[in-house]
């Protein structure tokens, strides 16, 4: 199957939908929602993981219950962007676990990171400690959300 996504066909892109909504349906279930039978079905779903078109399965937690109360983002400037100081600035942050997203940007900004807190006392001291200790930081700007509207992972894969 090729990784092109012209090439997806209109049970591949239901099938990815469906796992979209539901990453725990069983193959049956999935069979059904886009009319094939089982065996075909598990053997379009492979196809797609193979196709590196599904990359995981996940469980999407409810930052609030699990004790995050601060979703944050941080904007970041880099004095220098040699390759040496981007590869260690970008090694850094893959391994801090409080940092949900990392985007490299165009514009002012070099990076925005979106990063979770159980308060506003630890995105202080966790942005003044491990944030600006990171490789390269010249400038860090804050800000906070104050209200989620939206949040999805999902892609639309129906091109209507």
């Amino acid at each position: 199957m090729p990784s092109d996504p012209q090439a997806l066909d209109a049970v591949d892109r239901a099938l990815l939908d469906a796992l979209q909504k539901d990453g725990r349906a069983t193959v049956g279930e999935l069979a059904e929602r886009v009319s094939l039978s089982p065996s075909p079905c598990w053997r379009r779903v492979r196809q797609l993981e193979e196709a590196g078109l599904i990359s995981g399965y996940h469980a999407h937690l409810d930052r609030h219950r699990v004790g995050y109360g601060v979703l944050g983002f941080v904007q970041i400037g880099l004095h220098n962007h040699t390759a040496e100081v981007t590869a260690a600035f970008e090694r850094e942050v893959l391994a801090l676990p409080q940092v949900l997203s990392c985007h490299n940007l165009s514009g002012r900004y070099d990076y925005q990171l979106e990063l979770v807190a159980p308060d506003l006392e630890f995105f202080a001291e966790f942005v003044r400690t491990s944030i600006r200790s990171l490789p390269g930081v010249r400038e860090i700007s804050t800000s906070f959300s104050l209200k989620e509207v939206k949040r999805t992972v999902a892609l639309p894969v129906d091109r209507a």
